[in-house]
């Protein structure tokens, strides 16, 4: 797999998946404890796999920020700023963060680049770095303790040079949607003054139940990976998420998939996505590791997966919700 960046083709080596980011980390308006914040950040303990990836001991490696990747962030976790869900100390002043947070994004450069090097001052089994460059303060200014997590990519130039991609992600401890996206989309369905039945199938089908489950099985009845038909075991996933999705899409059995629970997590979350013509695209976010124990690689065609008729909604999921 290649990733392109200011025109060059860089290979991908292996990635580092999820590295959590804690209330120590992040800078003062965002914390939920007491405290100034720590500049080093915890990476994992020390071990074979995790010299293989960022090097040895002393290592000082070259990173790098991309704006837009940054953009997507905030854009994913506007929700929590505009309605937080955990108790920030400035919790009042969360809103207007944001917007002060997305105007000094959008006014960077497209690649911001880093330099990250390891803690060897602190004993240990755990694993520290730190960094005294603009991009990585700014990681930690825009990080929201607990639901964001960091991964990083290590790239190969074509002249051999070692380079990292990192990249902030947000997870509501579990789940996709913001609890308040949910919330406020339950309440425009009650303002369409639907019949009750029919306010109760669009609300159930969020948790891929009623007739909207029903309705898929009839058209998926197996997992097109796994080929698992026992339909206890089937997940009835929305290729377009509910939330974003329309009164008519809520509950179209075309804007979905039967998975088994992996590969429904792999999907709702956008690590897996597939093409018109039925082979799957893996997320350069999952590692070699993972992919192997997963058994899915890039451009495996699956010949039972119903993508007729579905065409639309899988180019929403490839350019709104697959991490590429």
């Amino acid at each position: 797999m290649a990733i392109t960046i200011n025109n060059i083709d860089y290979t991908v080596v292996d990635t580092k998946e999820k590295m959590t980011v804690p209330d120590c980390f992040v800078k003062r308006s965002n914390k939920i404890l007491f405290g100034n914040g720590e500049a080093k950040f915890y990476i994992g303990n020390d071990s074979l796999e995790l010299r293989s990836f960022f090097g040895e001991r002393g290592f000082r490696i070259n990173c790098f920020v991309l704006r837009k990747d940054l953009r997507q962030y905030l854009l994913d976790c506007k929700a929590e700023y505009l309605n937080p869900e955990q108790p920030y100390k400035k919790q009042s002043s969360m809103p207007s963060l944001w917007q002060e947070r997305m105007y000094i994004v959008e006014e960077l450069d497209e690649i911001l680049w880093f330099d990250l090097l390891e803690q060897t001052q602190i004993a240990g089994p755990r694993v520290y770095v730190k960094s005294y460059d603009k991009a990585y303060d700014l990681i930690r200014e825009l990080s929201l303790p607990n639901i964001t997590y960091l991964s990083a990519i290590k790239l190969k130039a074509p002249n051999g040079e070692i380079v990292f991609d990192f990249r902030l992600f947000v997870d509501y401890f579990g789940d996709v949607e913001h609890p308040s996206e949910i919330e406020n989309e339950v309440e425009l369905i009650k303002e369409e003054d639907l019949p009750e039945e029919e306010e109760q199938e669009l609300t159930k089908a969020r948790k891929g139940q009623g007739k909207y489950r029903k309705a898929l099985l009839d058209e998926c009845p197996i997992c097109p990976i796994t080929q698992v038909s026992d339909d206890r075991l089937l997940i009835a996933s929305h290729i377009k998420p509910w939330v974003k999705s329309d009164i008519n899409e809520k509950t179209d059995p075309k804007n979905g998939f039967m998975f088994t629970p992996t590969y429904d997590f792999l999907f709702d979350r956008g690590f897996i996505t597939f093409t018109d013509d039925k082979k799957i695209k893996v997320s350069p976010w999952l590692s070699k590791m993972t992919c192997s124990k997963l058994n899915i690689a890039e451009e495996k065609k699956y010949s039972m997966l119903p993508t007729e008729g579905r065409e639309h909604y899988l180019e929403y999921h490839r350019n709104k919700v697959f991490k590429s």
